[in-house]
């Protein structure tokens, strides 16, 4: 069954998020402000949901709308624009139906008790990107990525990876600069879940898989890779199987908060994909990483956005609806850990601002890194729990300083994306997709990574409103 929630007060951003897209043609985007820097060369990819209503039903969680692809690509000539449905086997099912069908992260399948029971968990590639040589993949942590061509976005269809033989592929993989290696992983549902862990080529081949049983079905939707290690932090969250088996619940509604479990951190070997220690620490959850790397004594340093319980799913759920009434703060902590002993050496919150998303310069990944860029709620929003992130920051993780960009309050821009200028090494530039509410409209922003308090150094003009979506990557280009 599907939800009918209708918002009893409409929020600057519901315009935005409860958009039904159309999606446009590659087209060139014209410079409402500014220029585009010379040195910013390649594709801005991004991913969200673009679709949480057909025929009047609305879905039942963010996470279930149709994802939808917007590719950017700066050249010498200019910007061009493109954005595309993921064209999944379900939703074209639903297209033509006009109506929701199939099970999803927060929805239960429509129709009679044995289509409910009969139908298949649908694939919405709503969540990230993977840019690879060749094809962009659509990606959903429920199931097997979707690739797409890099230039116009068709769908090409389900991607094994030459050897993920239909094995779910989470939303976050991590690339090494160094190596051009990729990691990933997916998570199997049972009695007790399965953790299976990736490593792939630079072109997204998979070269090796682990397996590792996890205790209940925990939800795990991002790791962090730390030097030689892959990080895991397994929430005190665990599904209650009965009541989804029998179609009462859904995904998401089925995961209980149980904060006496506590969270269970596994330390995974990158070569092995086998588990070298884990940790028992405090109960907390956290949907995103940061960054993290090796310190030359051994130990492993981490960053990650922590929330003090499960309520954030709640919040997450209720943007759906255009309201929200549950608070879901949360904010940017350090974790320090000590893979041979099996410690916690140190936890400190370094940021009480409300903050999500945070990314680092791809470059730096799995290495030191002085710079983590973040959505955080606007200045003068800041205790305001039912507003979305209004503002991009960066955090200083050498000095504790924060510097955030001087937007309006009726602006919403997307997750930070870092671009490495290709003529200046040391010169990089963040790249947000902003929903300007005054006016409706959907823009491009490029900020100078180093002067985010000052003005866009370009704003793009977009075609039509892009939903806000969740995550992005930058493929640089020449």
């Amino acid at each position: 069954m599907t939800s009918t929630i209708q918002p009893a007060r409409t929020q600057d951003w519901a315009k935005c998020v409860l958009h039904t897209a159309q999606g446009f043609e590659p087209t060139p985007l014209p410079v409402l402000a500014g220029a585009i820097p010379a040195g910013l060369l390649g594709s801005l990819y991004r991913n969200g949901p673009a679709r949480l209503e057909r025929s009047g039903q609305r879905v039942a969680h963010w996470f279930d709308g149709d994802g939808a692809v917007l590719g950017i690509h700066f050249s010498q000539n200019g910007a061009t624009g493109v954005y595309r449905y993921v064209k999944t086997e379900a939703y074209l099912v639903e297209e033509k139906a006009d109506r929701f069908l199939f099970w999803g992260y927060g929805m239960k399948p429509t129709g009679s008790w044995i289509e409910r029971f009969t139908r298949d968990v649908k694939n919405a590639a709503n969540t990230s990107v993977l840019a690879l040589p060749d094809r962009v993949l659509a990606l959903w942590e429920g199931g097997p990525p979707h690739a797409l061509t890099l230039d116009t976005l068709n769908t090409l269809g389900i991607d094994e990876l030459q050897g993920l033989h239909r094995l779910p592929y989470s939303a976050h993989p991590k690339r090494d600069p160094l190596t051009g290696e990729i990691f990933n992983f997916g998570i199997s549902p049972g009695k007790n879940a399965t953790l299976h862990v990736y490593r792939s080529d630079s072109t997204g081949k998979i070269q090796k898989k682990g397996a590792i049983a996890l205790q209940g079905v925990p939800p795990i939707h991002d790791f962090v890779l730390a030097g030689k290690y892959l990080i895991f932090c397994i929430p005190p969250v665990r599904l209650s199987p009965l009541p989804v088996l029998i179609r009462l619940k859904s995904y998401s509604d089925g995961l209980e908060w149980h904060p006496e479990l506590g969270t269970q951190i596994l330390i995974i070997d990158r070569d092995t994909l086998e588990v070298v220690n884990s940790i028992e620490a405090d109960s907390w959850y956290q949907w995103h990483f940061a960054n993290g790397y090796e310190q030359p004594a051994g130990s492993v340093f981490i960053s990650l956005v922590r929330y003090a319980d499960f309520q954030t799913n709640q919040n997450l759920k209720e943007v759906a609806s255009g309201q929200i009434k549950t608070p879901g703060k949360g904010t940017l902590w350090e974790l320090r850990l000590d893979p041979a002993s099996g410690k916690m050496l140190e936890m400190t919150e370094v940021m009480n601002r409300g903050c999500e998303f945070p990314t680092v310069n791809s470059q730096e990944v799995g290495q030191a890194w002085r710079y983590s860029y973040l959505s955080v709620r606007h200045r003068d929003k800041a205790d305001d729990d039912d507003d979305l992130f209004g503002a991009i920051a960066r955090f200083d993780h050498q000095t504790g300083t924060f510097t955030e960009t001087n937007i309006g309050n009726h602006f919403y821009p997307s997750e930070p994306i870092y671009a490495a200028d290709t003529d200046k090494p040391d010169q990089g530039w963040l790249l947000t997709v902003v929903y300007d509410a005054i006016q409706d409209r959907s823009e491009v922003w490029i900020y100078n990574s180093n002067r985010l308090e000052d003005a866009p150094v370009c704003r793009l003009g977009l075609p039509e409103v892009i939903p806000l979506g969740f995550h992005g990557t930058w493929k640089p280009g020449r």
